[in-house]
């Protein structure tokens, strides 16, 4: 998996792209919390519940269905988070989402649930160039500054021109109203 700060990237690159008015900081901050959740199921290493497992890590929380249904719960905190219905809903579908599709890049472990309940198998991308993070306190070693390079390489810099782009596009739109 890549570390909980490369899986907080992609909200920080989406406030960016969308805009303070649109995506404000509580929103930013509880979809970042979102685009980490699926990770949650590593608790189930206390409880020795198997890697492979439907319920162990990568298994049914890292699925598509589980990401769908974290951002329709989301909908219930919409008033706290000061945003638009379906802003909440897509913001998060698109965070809790891409904590997925980025395990999916990594170089280790057994793959994604992708496609839970449908199916229990787990997928890769072909092109996996995301160093894949080590667990608790092993990351702040020279392995875990490794896959920081390869985050900020991998998920960082995509993000970033990815933001760029959206930002662009807004002040491009802008401008072509004043002339409507």
């Amino acid at each position: 998996m890549p570390s909980a700060f490369g899986h907080f990237l992609v909200p920080l690159a989406m406030r960016l792209g969308a805009g303070a008015r649109v995506m404000n900081w509580r929103l930013t901050a509880f979809c970042a919390a979102s685009a980490a959740l699926p990770d949650l199921d590593v608790v189930g290493f206390v409880f020795r519940v198997p890697y492979g497992s439907v319920w162990g890590h990568r298994g049914a929380s890292h699925s598509l269905a589980a990401a769908l249904l974290w951002a329709l719960v989301s909908l219930t905190f919409t008033d706290r988070l000061g945003a638009k219905r379906m802003t909440v809903f897509v913001a998060v579908w698109i965070a809790t989402t891409s904590h997925t599709l980025l395990d999916a890049f990594t170089n280790g472990g057994k793959g994604v649930a992708l496609f839970w309940p449908y199916t229990a198998e787990r997928f890769f991308f072909p092109f996996r160039p995301i160093q894949v993070s080590p667990i608790g306190a092993r990351f702040f070693s020279e392995r875990g500054l490794q896959v920081v390079g390869s985050e900020i390489c991998w998920v960082g810099v995509p993000s970033l021109v990815l933001a760029v782009a959206l930002v662009g596009w807004r002040m491009l739109r802008r401008r072509t109203e004043k002339f409507d």
